[in-house]
């Protein structure tokens, strides 16, 4: 009696761990195909140049500017959730509306060495999108005399 009841036991165990693998293998393909739609529709954030130079500039007149050219070369509307600069003395700005597949953009960059030292900098502003590069960091740098 043991024996049966032991023999039952590991079988019930048995299919409940053969159908525990069914559904992993079900869930596996639930998520390849979710992926494939996913890489099939996808936004891209293809720059220009990543770096802008400004060269040599006058203390007397510590503002430039610039502008980062940008092509949304993916397949789906591209979003730009977020424009930052590694300190408050660099200001980006740019579209909030979604970019259009093949459409161009420009992220606009204010640099602002009003009562800064003189001499070499370097800044970066940090994109964040829907892209399938969700992140990309442009950078400026220049010498102020």
């Amino acid at each position: 009696m043991k024996q049966f009841f032991l023999f039952a036991l590991a079988a019930i165990f048995g299919l409940q761990a053969q159908a525990q693998t069914q559904k992993q293998k079900v869930n596996v393909s639930e998520i390849q195909a979710v992926a494939t739609t996913k890489a099939e529709n996808y936004a891209e954030l293809t720059f220009d140049t990543l770096r802008h130079d400004f060269g040599k500039f006058s203390k007397d007149e510590p503002l430039v500017h610039c502008a980062f050219a940008f092509t949304n070369t993916g397949t789906a509307p591209l979003i730009i959730h977020q424009a930052f600069a590694s300190c408050g003395c660099t200001i980006p700005t740019y579209t909030k509306e979604p970019i259009k597949p093949g459409e161009k953009g420009t992220i606009d960059v204010t640099y602002d060495g009003t009562n800064k030292f003189p001499g070499h900098f370097q800044k970066t502003i940090t994109i964040r999108s829907n892209a399938i590069n969700e992140v990309v960091r442009l950078t400026i740098e220049g010498l102020m005399e």
